[in-house]
Order: C-alpha cells, then sequence, then structure tokens
C-alpha cells in the first residue's frame, strides 16, 4: 500500500511517499480501506512545523478521513467489515471535556489517514450518513465537529437567537448550516462580493464585507439594534472585534490558533474583555460524541457539504498547493477512486 509521510519544518519538500505492507489490525483495531480525505490549513501548519501539538517526524499526516472497513480486531464489537466510517481526529476523545489524557491527535502525535490502509481504534471510529458519499463524508471530521462544538458546546442555539460567523472557511460554512437547522439568525462576514452570493445562497441572513468594513464590529452592532449577538464563531480573528460584537452573557467560541504577527494575535485589553460581558470559550475540534450528534442531524436534514475542488491520492502535492493559494470555497478533498 501507499501511504504519505511527512518531515515536520519542511513543508511540501518533507512530503515523500512510502511503499508499505497492508497492516494487521491488533486487539481493539479496525482496519479501514480510505476512500477520501480532505486538507485545510491546519494541514499546511502540520508541516510548516507551527501547529501547537507536537509532531512525530515520519508520521502520516491527515487527520480527515473516511473509508470501509476491511478487517477487525479481537474484542472488537462497535463496528464490522463493509461498514463506512469515519476517523475521528482525537480518537481517545469520546466525550465530556477535553484534557491532556485525549489530546493524541491523528496526523501530528499518531499516524493519521493520508494512506490507503490505516489501522485505527474501535473507539476512534463513527459510521458516517448513509445519503454521503465518501468525498461528501471525507469534509466532516474536523471542520464539521470543531463547528457543531462550537455551536453547541455551550448550549445549541435557540430558535431567533443571532449567531456571527467569521469568513467564509470550511468551519464558518458549517457553521452557517447548523445554526439555520436551528432557526438562528446568522450574520457572516467576508472578503468579496462572489463570496458573498455564495454565502447568502446558502442561507445567511446578512453579509459583512470586511475589506470595505474594517470595523466590521460596528455594522454587527446595527444590525442587531445595538444588543449585540448571541454567539460568535471565532475561527479567523480579530477577537477584539468579536468581543466587540457579542451581546451581554454572549459567548465567542474561540476557534483555532493564531500565529504570532497574525492581525488576531494582539493581546486583548482586559478592560474590554470585561466590558463585553461575553464568555469566550476554546475549541479544539470536538470528542466522537460531538461527532455522533452531528451525524444525526446531518442525516435527518439531508445536509450536503460544500466542496471546493476533488484531487486524486496521487496528487496531495498538487492539492496542499491549492490550499495554500487561498481563494476556494469549501473543503478540499483527496478521491482514491
Amino acid at each position: 500500500m501507499k501511504s504519505y509521510h511527512l518531515d515536520p519544518g519542511h513543508g511540501l519538500a518533507g512530503l515523500t511517499v512510502q511503499d508499505r505492507d497492508e497492516p494487521e489490525p491488533g486487539r481493539g483495531q479496525v482496519v479501514v480501506r480510505m476512500r477520501a480525505n480532505s486538507i485545510g490549513f491546519r494541514d499546511l501548519m502540520v508541516l510548516a512545523d507551527t501547529y501547537p501539538l507536537p509532531i512525530t517526524p515520519g508520521v502520516v499526516p491527515g487527520c480527515e478521513g473516511v473509508g470501509e472497513v476491511v478487517a477487525v480486531g479481537e474484542d472488537v464489537s462497535r463496528v464490522k467489515p463493509g461498514d463506512r466510517v469515519a476517523a475521528t481526529v482525537f480518537p481517545r476523545w469520546l466525550d465530556g471535556p477535553f484534557r491532556l489524557s485525549v489530546a493524541e491527535q491523528l496526523g501530528t502525535m499518531v499516524d493519521g489517514v493520508l494512506t490507503e490502509y490505516a489501522v485505527l481504534s474501535e473507539d476512534g471510529v463513527v459510521p458516517i450518513p448513509e445519503h454521503l458519499s465518501y468525498e461528501e463524508a471525507a469534509t466532516l471530521p474536523l471542520a464539521a465537529v470543531t463547528a457543531w462544538n462550537a455551536l453547541t458546546g455551550g448550549g445549541a442555539p435557540r430558535p431567533g437567537s443571532t449567531v456571527l460567523t467569521l469568513g467564509s472557511g470550511a468551519v464558518s460554512l458549517f457553521t452557517l448550516r447548523f445554526a439555520k437547522l436551528a432557526g438562528a439568525r446568522v450574520i457572516v462576514t467576508t472578503s468579496s462580493a462572489a463570496k458573498a452570493e455564495r454565502l447568502r445562497a446558502l442561507g445567511a441572513d446578512e453579509v459583512i464585507d470586511y475589506r470595505e468594513r474594517p470595523q466590521w464590529w460596528a455594522d454587527v452592532r446595527a444590525l442587531t439594534g445595538d444588543v449585540g449577538v448571541d454567539r460568535v464563531v471565532d475561527p479567523s480573528g480579530p477577537l477584539e472585534q468579536s468581543l466587540k460584537s457579542a451581546a451581554l452573557g454572549g459567548e465567542v467560541a474561540f476557534v483555532g490558533r493564531w500565529l504570532a504577527g497574525a492581525e488576531g494575535a494582539k493581546a486583548i485589553d482586559p478592560g474590554l474583555l470585561f466590558a463585553s460581558g461575553a464568555v469566550v470559550r476554546p475549541v479544539a475540534t470536538g470528542s466522537r460524541a460531538h461527532f455522533t450528534e452531528l451525524n444525526r442531524a446531518v442525516d435527518l436534514h439531508r445536509v450536503r457539504p460544500v466542496i471546493d475542488r476533488v484531487f486524486p491520492f496521487d496528487e496531495v502535492p498538487d492539492a496542499f498547493r491549492y490550499v495554500q493559494s487561498g481563494g476556494g470555497f469549501g473543503k478540499v478533498v483527496i478521491s482514491h477512486g
């Protein structure tokens, strides 16, 4: 079988392909023939070794993958050969709050899923919705789970509540879809008229062009009668404007990590943090329980994710270059054919 491996800190130059024997499952493990993966900015950080978690040299990258179970080890009871499953990003985080004890992540600390066959813990996989293709399901493990946790981890939005999400990246697109399912009014920031049109087509109630309106928090306050929004899902920053956009008693779901020197990375005024009256909740993707919950919603409402481009498995480097170029709309997917 073929699998990709990385030398952290060397970018795409450190990405290599190796031929290995097909794996055998151990006790409590399953072998999944990967059918599709998706990649994003997080993977570029891993290649560059700027990701916050430690990266094992030579590790198989990729934390988002789906496929078919082809073999199971002893004592496996949750899945069987032939099941269509998705890998969970944190295979040991089953439920409850995030802890360091469950921080082992695919594609950084342990082998990920940019491979033809992956050995995974039976606890680290979930069934995928029947109506989705493998390519569509591959978009869920990271961005969709993060959006679901950001929206529901502090209490699900109620009908009539207001949600603000920043940018048109994958997390924000899933936030928009899930918040509309809950009956919320959704405001989205973006960088172009073309993206604004696509966001409205997906259900956005209001779209603010942050290039034309750099102090977009003022527009958010105006759109809400100066009350502010009940929840901000913030994957891009700046956090200062998110705090100014939030209502008293609202929440800022702080998704991701900004690099030093980025606009959103500047120090936050403690006075602003106190005066906002909002709770800032860091979000580190989500647990298996989050993934299972969102799959129920995706299945019930027949949600289909937004895919930007699909690359074949032997063109993964080209897919990374495409992600690096920016400007896409939706997930970049790797198909194994």
